[in-house]
């Protein structure tokens, strides 16, 4: 039977594991390319020898979002970015 009660904290385990996820940051530089991602996801700098590349970042982030969207965050896929079957 549906129960809006334990809908509503399984909602409010999500936020929280999101709201940790985002908190938490992982740091690659590799051949003069720094990039900062979060554990949601998100990139927060990219740089490419010293210099900010916001543009690539923004445009990165929106790809990102963008394949969430349309439900390929978090599954295997093929060669051509469509889910496997």
């Amino acid at each position: 039977m549906f129960n809006p009660l334990k809908q509503g904290a399984a909602i409010k385990k999500m936020y929280d594991i999101q709201r940790a996820l985002s908190s938490e940051n992982i740091t690659v530089e590799k051949n003069g390319v720094v990039i900062v991602i979060s554990g949601d996801q998100k990139i927060k700098t990219l740089e490419t020898n010293g210099k900010s590349d916001d543009d690539i970042k923004e445009a990165v982030n929106e790809a990102i979002k963008k394949s969430f969207e349309k439900g390929y965050g978090g599954h295997d896929s093929d060669k051509d970015g469509h889910p496997d079957a």
